[in-house]
């Protein structure tokens, strides 16, 4: 019985090592090891070469090395019923909250525009130093929630839109045909849904039209949800008053891309919350053991909903 890591772009090593660290009794490989493909019965994965997991015949369990799990379901030979589980973390919450926070606070203050007057020597004690804003947190699960929370306790107006319906007693919570009525209460829209197939491109045109005030752009899901010529269409035709984007349709961005150079449009390189590996994995250690068990998993993805 073994744990396989398996992860392209990313250093496997450090996940073995503290995979030892934390509990030496745990078999555990990478990619590269030389080990029996029958002995596999967990896979930690992120970006997983097309296929590959079919090959361990005993596999009893799927682990992202993160919050999303797109990277699992893009993988169209993926076994089935396999239970698949997802890294759920306060620091992952700690990171992606305090990320969201400041791009709000800098939008807010209005920082771009002091610190454009700074490089042209532009001293302005006239204008308004804050912007009232209305912010709607597209995608209420663990990250975008914390996030709302945080922001109220910060006395912002905040709201929260999710699919199927939730529960918040100190935040207006919308859901499933509601998306139009949220859209119409916003001025900043933060964007933390998981992408599926029902959210693929899910920030562009049609839903930039339904915005009734100029809008600010959050996005911190993933680069796939937002299409990006129409982010660039909604900023020119002011629906959007500018974005702060953290995830792009193609990454690395495209050296070509508009994104580079616009002025309306802050970027990080998908950097808004990262996998603290010592922190995640008691974690992952407990649910391989609750498997090997027989007891209950948690952090289980719906395989239905993908997420």
């Amino acid at each position: 019985m073994s744990i396989l890591i398996i992860a392209p772009n990313r250093d496997e090593n450090i996940w073995k090592k503290s995979f030892n660290d934390y509990d030496p009794d745990i078999n555990v490989f990478n990619s590269k090891d030389t080990f029996e493909d029958d002995s596999i019965d967990c896979a930690v994965v992120w970006n997983h070469p097309q296929g590959i997991l079919k090959k361990y015949k005993n596999l009893k369990l799927i682990y992202s090395m993160g919050a999303g799990v797109d990277h699992i379901f893009n993988d169209r030979e993926l076994p089935e019923n396999i239970p698949i589980c997802k890294i759920v973390d306060d620091r992952l919450s700690f990171s992606m909250s305090n990320y969201i926070i400041m791009a709000i606070l800098n939008y807010h203050r209005r920082f771009y525009k002091y610190q454009n007057d700074k490089i042209n020597k532009v001293w302005d004690q006239e204008s308004n130093p804050e912007i009232n804003l209305d912010i709607g947190i597209l995608g209420f699960g663990i990250l975008g929630e914390d996030a709302a929370k945080k922001l109220k306790k910060l006395n912002f107006n905040v709201i929260g839109y999710s699919l199927n319906k939730k529960e918040e007693k100190k935040i207006k919570l919308y859901h499933g045909d509601e998306i139009d009525l949220f859209l119409s209460k916003i001025n900043v829209l933060v964007c933390t849904v998981p992408y599926t197939s029902d959210t693929h491109s899910l920030l562009n045109k049609e839903l930039f039209n339904k915005l009734k005030k100029p809008t600010y752009l959050i996005n911190v899901s993933r680069g796939k949800v937002h299409v990006e010529k129409d982010i660039l269409d909604a900023i020119e035709s002011a629906k959007l008053t500018g974005a702060f984007l953290d995830v792009f349709e193609k990454e690395p961005l495209p050296k070509d891309s508009f994104i580079w150079n616009h002025d309306k449009i802050q970027f990080t390189p998908h950097i808004a919350s990262i996998t603290n590996v010592k922190a995640v994995i008691p974690q992952v250690v407990k649910n391989y053991k609750n498997l090997l068990s027989g007891k209950e998993l948690i952090n289980l993805v719906d395989r239905d909903k993908k997420y």
